[in-house]
């Protein structure tokens, strides 16, 4: 997910504070969409966290459409998860899916589906598995 940085001043006769915080963005826009279709290789790093989102969700499935349809080249890296979670949807993945499941109407559970094939489809393909150790 793509956090948006808004860094925010205030004043008061005896000092100057400034602050920032992270705004996350409700859906992918048209640009970041454009983007994916128009590169040539996509990077997907799995974490314990990344499915938790949906818009890393959104944007995995139109990378997997893009791959099968534009061919274009993918790289998943899974960074300290185990791989089979990830095409099984097994463990912290298992945890996410029941949870966006949850009050889920039709059309959402049409979407989860789709998040679910691109998660399987990515987690098939070769890959780069990330531990602990420096090998």
């Amino acid at each position: 997910m793509a956090p948006t940085r808004i860094n925010r001043s205030s004043s008061s006769s005896t000092s100057h504070s400034q602050w920032s915080y992270d705004v996350f963005l409700r859906e992918i826009k048209p640009e970041l969409l454009k983007a994916i279709e128009e590169s040539r290789v996509a990077i997907i790093v799995f974490s314990k966290t990344c499915d938790d989102s949906k818009w890393c969700l959104e944007e995995l499935v139109k990378i997997m459409n893009c791959k099968k349809e534009r061919k274009q080249k993918f790289i998943p890296i899974f960074y300290h998860v185990d791989p089979s979670q990830v095409w099984n949807q097994k463990g912290v993945y298992e945890e996410s899916f029941a949870h966006h499941e949850e009050d889920a109407d039709e059309e959402k559970k049409e979407k989860i589906k789709r998040w679910e094939t691109a998660m399987k489809e990515a987690g098939n393909l070769a890959r780069y598995d990330v531990k602990d150790s420096y090998e």
